[in-house]
């Protein structure tokens, strides 16, 4: 029997797709959230090398909330078409909480490295309240509990550039 048109589950549109699962890295298996990540680190860091020193703090920022603005509906578009709450395809919210964790962060590649490292241990603990966050409705609570992971790496982060147990 072939489904009619209200039985069958609606397509995300292409541009939902393509932003949600960050170009298709979310596709890629074992530990999509993970790749996504490292592919977020690695183009930063050929971006930024072209970005003047003294704008590369506000970049980041404006690059976490265009991600972040546009990531939301993308995420709840496709969420909705998978049927799905949180898909493991939906890399969005790991590339704007990867791009918190990297906010003002000397470009070197053991600090990309422990943003990375950092970003990705809180994204899978989720620490108080974190984990709270996911209970927001659709594309908003799949996008901001990785901000809130976001930010407790880019704080122990800075922590240990300030007391230079992280060096440049």
């Amino acid at each position: 029997m072939k489904p009619t048109p209200e039985s069958a589950s609606p397509r995300a549109p292409l541009w939902a797709t393509l932003v949600a699962t960050f170009f298709g890295a979310g596709r890629i298996k074992p530990g999509p959230g993970t790749w996504a990540s490292v592919a977020t680190v690695l183009a930063w860091a050929l971006v930024s090398t072209r970005i003047p020193p003294e704008a590369r703090t506000w970049s980041t920022i404006v690059a976490a909330v265009v991600v972040t603005l546009i990531g939301i509906p993308a995420a709840t578009r496709v969420a909705r078409a998978a049927a799905l709450k949180d898909p493991q395809f939906v890399v969005v919210d790991e590339v704007a909480g990867q791009l918190v964790a990297l906010i003002a962060v000397p470009l070197a590649w053991k600090t990309f490295l422990a943003g990375l490292i950092l970003f990705r241990v809180f994204d899978i603990s989720k620490p108080f309240p974190i984990r709270r966050l996911e209970r927001l409705p659709e594309g908003t609570g799949i996008v901001v509990d990785d901000l809130g992971a976001g930010l407790y790496a880019l704080a122990i982060m800075h922590l240990l550039l300030h007391f230079g147990l992280l060096i440049k």
